[in-house]
């Protein structure tokens, strides 16, 4: 399987890099899986995080080119430490060993085959707890398909409905096609969801889509889209945790400010009004920096 990086086409952009031999991909990356903090995580969904937490592994690199990346320390700028498929299944084992929810993988897309073979060691060794796949929902179905049987909860966001916002800020104007198709296979894999008797999800689908300013539009086009489709076969976690980064008033002005509490409030109130039941929502507050967690290797 790590072939797969001879001429990359793990994820949509196709790029076909020789990733084993120095080349960089669209992520950014080589072949050698690059991590920047395993550790404990509070702050994803209460059926995720739990109380006990989220057992959440960053990765280095990604496909997208968000310009409101909150994690941009490990998306661009590559912050991390290469470690062997040997040394991730460990990592997995550790996150169990500290009573961890589940494996939480954030943006694994460009290494999901050494990802696949950690996974199978871990389990091999002992690893019980549910798998999360964290994604942008940039995604290849093929790459999904090496997935199947390993992952138990699917966490994709869906950012954009429209080519148009989906090229201004995040340079990838398939998006919202690509995000339909990895959708479809997700759900396809997981199934109906399932809870256990404290209210964790052990398997099944949360959809997240972070509101944007000035993008209500978006967002209810988004929300409509994930209802009509899937109904209650899925969950849809609406976030209000939108920071505007240092600087990005310079070329995308008008991402240099907050959501407002009426924009998200009218796209709360369309979701309840179409009919969305299982979701989650953001309370007051969660706005700002605290969801920025340090990537100083802890846990790598």
């Amino acid at each position: 399987m790590e072939e797969e990086y001879r001429c990359c086409r793990l994820c949509p952009a196709n790029c076909g890099a020789d990733r084993i031999s120095g080349k960089y991909g669209a992520c950014g990356m080589g072949a050698a899986v690059t991590a920047a903090r395993a550790a404990l995580h509070f702050w994803e969904e209460p059926c995720i995080s739990g109380k006990e937490g989220s057992g959440t592994v960053f990765f280095s690199g990604c496909p997208l080119g968000c310009v409101f990346c909150q994690n941009r320390e490990i998306s661009k700028m590559h912050a991390g430490k290469t470690i062997s498929t040997e040394r991730l299944a460990e990592i997995f084992l550790e996150l169990q060993g500290q009573k961890a929810n589940n494996i939480n993988l954030v943006t694994a897309v460009h290494f999901v085959p050494s990802v696949v073979n950690a996974l199978e060691t871990a389990k091999a060794r002992g690893l019980i707890i549910p798998v999360v796949y964290n994604s942008s929902g940039y995604e290849s179905v093929r790459t999904l398909k090496m997935l199947e049987g390993l992952v138990d909860v699917w966490l994709p966001d869906f950012k954009y409905f429209d080519a148009e916002p989906a090229a201004r800020y995040s340079r990838r104007a398939d998006y919202p096609e690509r995000a339909k198709e990895a959708l479809a296979e997700m759900v396809r894999q997981a199934g109906a969801p399932v809870f256990d008797e404290q209210g964790m999800m052990k398997r099944g689908v949360i959809v997240r889509h972070l509101l944007l300013p000035g993008q209500t539009g978006n967002a209810k086009r988004v929300i409509r889209y994930l209802h009509e489709t899937y109904g209650n076969e899925i969950w849809i976690s609406i976030m209000n945790q939108y920071t505007p980064m240092s600087g990005i008033g310079e070329r995308w002005p008008e991402l240099d400010r907050q959501c407002s509490p009426e924009e998200y409030e009218r796209v709360l109130d369309f979701a309840a009004r179409i009919g969305v039941e299982n979701g989650f929502r953001q309370e007051g507050g969660t706005i700002g920096e605290s969801f920025i967690p340090a990537f100083d290797l802890q846990g790598i």
